[in-house]
Order: C-alpha cells, then structure tokens, then sequence
C-alpha cells in the first residue's frame, strides 16, 4: 500500500491510499480517484515526505480536513448507535422490512447487487461512506 498526498485543481488537499503506484495511475486514466472535499477528478500528486512509524498503537492517519473530520465523527455515531451485523446486511434489513426482525439501527456490509436488491424492494437503506473497521489479531 502507498499513501500520496493529493491536491484537486479548485486547491483542495486530502490524502488518499493505493495498492501500488501503478494502480493510482490507472485509476485517475480512468477518472477515479476524485478529490474527497468537492469531487472534482482533476487530481494530482503533490510533494510530500515520506513516513515511517515504529509506534504500533498510532492510527495510520488522524482527520486533517473538516470533511475528514466529519467523516470520522458520522462513523463514530453510527457504530455507537447502531449494531454491526456484517455481512448479513441484507437478509437483517429485508427482515425488519418484511416484519420478521425487531426494528433496529444496523450497518454492515453488502455486495452491490444485494443493496440494488433492497432498494428496488423498497427497504430503506443507504451507502455509508466508510468501509468496516479492520480488526487487529
């Protein structure tokens, strides 16, 4: 994995992980790598040092902007909210849709046929903007 620091054309800077530097390159050919503030997708790479942590308990990287922050703050109250119910989603949601399940806050993850699925049926769900938390062993 390599981090780059990325800066859209309205000056906007936010930092972004890839899974190689090739990757980077065929996602922003493709226009996918877009700025997490505006959304603009003329993105490039800006100088940056690298860094190197010997500090196993430090996160990887703290919210720099107010739109990280918020982001972090919205996962924060949704997991201290709601229960995680993993991969399960779907059937979870279509249960308490169906009345088969007690009514509750959940999240979890979906394949994106799953989440089609659901709407078309008329079960209330949305995207989160975050992906799972990854457990440490």
């Amino acid at each position: 994995m390599i981090r780059y620091s990325l800066k859209c054309d309205k000056g906007h800077t936010f930092d972004s992980w890839f899974k190689s530097g090739e990757a980077f390159e065929k996602l922003k050919a493709s226009n996918m790598v877009a700025c997490a503030v505006c959304g603009s997708d003329d993105v490039a790479k800006t100088l940056m040092a690298p860094s190197v942590s010997t500090d196993k308990e430090r996160p990887l990287s703290a919210p720099h902007s107010p739109a990280e922050q918020a982001l972090a703050e919205l996962r924060k109250e949704v997991e201290s909210k709601s229960e995680y119910v993993g991969t399960r989603f779907a059937k979870e949601a279509r249960a308490m849709h169906d009345g088969n399940a007690p009514i509750r806050s959940i999240y979890g993850e979906a394949k994106a046929e799953e989440a089609k699925a659901l709407i078309e049926e008329g079960v209330p769900v949305i995207p989160l903007p975050f992906g799972p938390k990854k457990t440490q062993n």
